[in-house]
């Protein structure tokens, strides 16, 4: 079950990344098989680290977001530390890579 908020407007996303010192965007697409496989697993992972804050964000019903974070394939998985983002992946991820970076950034800020 996804429990990500979702944002309906590219200012909803970009408003979110402002007010969280760790933002975590996800990017998909309603017809991305590869969207619906990895989202639970990032979704399980981040119960390990509390301070990163998801949101989920449709390319489907928010077109703007592509072009505005540069994204070409989803899913997209971007973290922002303080509005800057650090960490970017993109359509197949390895998740033990993404743990591993997920508690670098973690511990680091």
């Amino acid at each position: 079950m996804n429990t990500f908020p979702q944002a309906q407007t590219i200012d909803e996303v970009v408003l979110f990344i402002e007010q969280h010192p760790l933002a975590f965007v996800y990017v998909s697409r309603k017809n991305c098989s590869v969207c619906h496989a990895v989202q639970p697993q990032v979704q399980d992972m981040l119960k390990e680290f509390p301070r990163i804050e998801p949101i989920q964000v449709s390319a489907d019903q928010v077109p703007e977001v592509a072009s505005q974070f540069t994204v070409f394939s989803v899913p997209a998985l971007l973290l922002f530390v303080e509005g800057k983002e650090v960490l970017r992946e993109a359509r197949f991820v390895v998740m033990d890579d993404l743990r591993d970076q997920f508690q670098r950034i973690s511990e680091n800020y």
